[in-house]
């Protein structure tokens, strides 16, 4: 059984709520109706959602783990990668150049033949596939090295921001092959259906918030288990839980690697929904600023996680379009109030000042 607490509860029923609605309002409604939801918005919380899932792979770790991770943004640009590259595929002969099997920017850097790491992506399957599997094994490795060697703290995290620089150094690379400075874009179809059309955005934005949701209902799952009770061992006294017999290492590997292939899928809804990938995904920036939200949002409340990513890039299209000299300051201020006022994030104060009463699915339980 999955336990969810009150405010648990309450953000799966608004996230079911508003995946139903938003579409229902975009698709049955005409444009001059007051309650219609135009694609423009559809697009926009499509990509606040895929954000939230990324936000919420960081809770997991972080939250519940105590792993501080400076380079989540690495994984979800490398799922977005892999979409982005099936997406190219499927452009096919209506590319500038009308090549059937490289992509534009491949004819024009002169290539003769698709590279051997871009085959198969011209199949979904294949290519949903690697959006978990390059990051997941990007971070097994790097975390196989760097748990095994106990690297924790300070450390981990700068070491996990400069492999994300790295990796960003190298997709700007032009003979890289994956589009250099300018990336991968000007995507066509999905599917066999226009990435422009009304149904494919609120298909998209569906296929997003369902995602959040069952990433949200896996790591529930973890942290409620006996897994996750060693997870928070682990967190809390990392010395003692090793003592007891347990492989920290083992349990760390784990929810890392699962953390990353959730943010790889997070990059993989991202980019149909943008319309391009490049390497500024990579930017060590980006991914301080995930740990930004889940921080104002709550860490360890999974939740709380989502909601302040959400809260947060509202907040970011509103204040760089209508004051964009403020915007980054504004950021700072909050992150400082809330460190100070709220160290458990906005939701995590907020649900300390009330008692959350545990739910089970099945029926309530005692507290």
């Amino acid at each position: 059984m999955i336990t969810l607490n009150r405010g648990a509860w309450i953000f799966v029923l608004v996230l079911a709520a508003v995946t139903i609605i938003v579409p229902v309002l975009n698709l049955a409604l005409p444009e001059t109706s007051p309650l219609h939801v135009s694609n423009y918005v559809v697009g926009l919380f499509g990509k606040y959602l895929a954000f939230a899932l990324l936000a919420l792979s960081v809770d997991l770790i972080w939250g519940f783990c105590g792993i501080l991770s400076l380079g989540h943004g690495a994984f979800f640009a490398l799922g977005g990668y892999a979409m982005g590259m099936h997406l190219m595929r499927q452009i096919g002969e209506r590319g500038v150049y009308g090549n059937p099997d490289l992509p534009d920017f491949m004819v024009f850097l002169n290539w003769e033949e698709l590279p051997w790491y871009w085959l198969g992506f011209d199949n979904f399957f294949f290519a949903m596939a690697m959006v978990m599997l390059v990051p997941g094994a990007l971070a097994c490795i790097f975390g196989w090295f760097a748990f095994r060697s106990r690297v924790s703290g300070v450390y981990l995290s700068i070491i996990t921001q400069a492999m994300t620089f790295a990796l960003m150094l190298a997709f700007f690379r032009n003979d890289m092959g994956f589009g250099g400075n300018n990336g991968l874009t000007d995507f066509k179809e999905l599917l066999g259906f226009d990435l422009r059309g009304q149904g494919t955005r609120a298909t998209l934005f569906i296929a997003s918030g369902l995602a959040l949701l069952g990433g949200f209902f896996l790591c529930r799952a973890i942290v409620t288990s006996k897994f996750g009770k060693i997870l928070v061992g682990i967190r809390d006294a990392e010395s003692r839980t090793r003592f007891l017999g347990y492989r920290v290492e083992h349990y760390k590997l784990f929810v890392f690697t699962l953390s990353a292939m959730m943010a790889g899928v997070a990059g993989a809804l991202y980019v149909p929904q943008v319309g391009i990938i490049n390497p500024g995904e990579f930017a060590p920036a980006n991914s301080i600023e995930i740990v930004v939200w889940v921080a104002l949002g709550g860490r360890g409340t999974l939740y709380g996680a989502a909601m302040g990513a959400i809260v947060v890039n509202l907040a970011k299209s509103y204040l760089t379009a209508a004051f964009p000299e403020v915007w980054l300051f504004a950021l700072g201020a909050l992150f400082i109030a809330v460190t100070l006022f709220l160290p458990k994030g906005i939701v995590g104060g907020i649900a300390g000042s009330f008692k959350l009463f545990p739910f089970r699915i099945m029926g309530r339980s005692r507290s």
